[in-house]
């Protein structure tokens, strides 16, 4: 059995320009509120990302008509609606879940196989599930996935126990076709929860976002096509401004605003990160070097839970003793043992470090870690579980003596937009190779 490797060789110094496209984290949300659309609609600035082409197929299992390519998706409906979810996706990403409000809009009944995505931790299908049923469905969870069925479905108060992205997201895929108002309290707010709104309400949608995490949606009859741009993912945005920054280089960064960065912004600045920032590009620079920090992961506007990985290896390279605390999920940490083994030097710990105490308080997930730098990385060939650990063992390897063969890249090449294209751009010695 074969299988593909990345081998990376540091190179010195990161420097040049990145591009980023479209989040990955939007991208596929827009695929499935176009299946709500009477007609046609496309999405620009799509990145070139495994998840894309996953959910794509999906579509088409269903019925719908999707082209993808040079930047571009359009999904347009089809004759029929198929109301299953093949199980062939089971367990490929988290996207079968948000398609029961709009499969049940469409043919009154959904069935979707079990869900996947990046073992970082428990996420509740639940409060999709009780929402669903607040709103009318019939929902059975089996061995095999959720079936569901409505006859029709109306709006109603949905009381979100945390604010999550997925749970926010089905209701609002569910509530603008469904009869009457829907209130959701504790509403997710990060930037592509926002999106996903703002590109339902070009389709029609009557969406009123309000103050302390309330979103209030009145239910309308049809929705039409709609066409959007997508903005800049600011994960990838932050991990090239990393790779920069820990090879001791400077990545110059198009194409993700400001506004998306700005408490990551902050906390590298705190590091002794400088910055360039201009209407169309973003730069940050150490010639002084850098300082550790105590950094708490939140729901937004707070610090972004997946840009701690990449900001946990810069820890590395940073003067002192830093901290990471992790509220948002409990088994994130899962990528700490690759950077160990690469000579990073963390420890992990099931207590509540450099923060107060959060919803993981008592319980024995390893949420905080304490990292020492200056460490001396190594090269090592290590397994990537994830594609937020697959970027941080990118960024260890960019900073590490010797030879790095990194394994598990399809995490990597799911999540990011030509990864390898635009590493190797910025002057990493990085290449495919295939072995036994």
């Amino acid at each position: 059995m074969t299988d593909q490797v990345w081998q990376i060789e540091p190179s010195g110094r990161l420097r040049g320009d990145v591009e980023v496209r479209g989040s990955k984290n939007a991208v596929t949300k827009h695929m499935v509120a176009a299946m709500l659309g009477v007609d046609t609609s496309t999405i620009q600035n799509a990145p070139d990302v495994g998840d894309v082409g996953i959910t794509a197929a999906m579509l088409r299992s269903l019925g719908f008509e999707v082209e993808t390519g040079h930047g571009e998706i359009t999904v347009a409906p089809g004759t029929h609606v198929e109301p299953r979810v093949p199980h062939a996706f089971t367990g490929l990403n988290r996207i079968p879940i948000l398609m029961l409000g709009p499969l049940l809009h469409l043919a009154g009944e959904a069935f979707v196989p079990l869900v996947g995505g990046d073992p970082i931790g428990h996420r509740p299908i639940d409060f999709h599930v009780e929402a669903l049923r607040s709103m009318g469905a019939e929902v059975h969870i089996g061995d095999d996935g959720i079936h569901a069925k409505a006859a029709k479905l109306r709006g109603t108060r949905i009381d979100l126990p945390y604010p999550s992205v997925g749970a926010t997201e089905t209701v609002l895929l569910t509530a603008v076709l469904a009869e009457g108002k829907t209130v959701i309290r504790g509403a997710a707010t990060e930037p592509e929860v926002v999106e996903l709104a703002l590109f339902l309400q070009r389709m029609g949608a009557r969406i009123e976002l309000s103050p302390d995490r309330r979103v209030v949606v009145e239910g309308v009859e049809r929705l039409r096509g709609a066409s959007t741009w997508l903005a800049g993912d600011r994960l990838e945005a932050f991990s090239y401004l990393v790779a920069g920054l820990i090879t001791g280089g400077q990545v110059r960064v198009h194409g993700c605003p400001q506004d998306r960065l700005v408490t990551a912004i902050t906390t590298l600045a705190r590091m002794g990160a400088q910055f360039e920032i201009t209407d169309d590009w973003l730069t940050a620079s150490a010639p002084n070097g850098l300082r550790a920090a105590a950094v708490q992961t939140d729901t937004h506007p707070g610090f972004m839970t997946d840009w701690q990985t990449p900001l946990m290896v810069l820890f590395t390279q940073a003067e002192g003793m830093s901290v990471l605390h992790e509220t948002v999920f409990e088994n994130r940490l899962v990528y700490v043992p690759a950077l160990q083994k690469m000579g990073c030097e963390i420890e992990v710990f099931d207590v509540c470090l450099g923060g107060p105490a959060c919803r993981f308080h008592d319980t024995n997930a390893k949420h905080s870690a304490v990292v020492r730098g200056v460490s001396k990385l190594r090269g090592a060939d290590v397994t990537m579980p994830d594609v937020r650990a697959g970027f941080s063992a990118v960024l260890a390897a960019a900073a590490a003596e010797g030879t790095s063969t990194l394994r598990g890249i399809q995490h990597i090449e799911r999540g990011y937009h030509r990864p390898l294209e635009q590493f190797s751009s910025l002057g990493l010695k990085i290449r495919r190779e295939t072995v036994a």
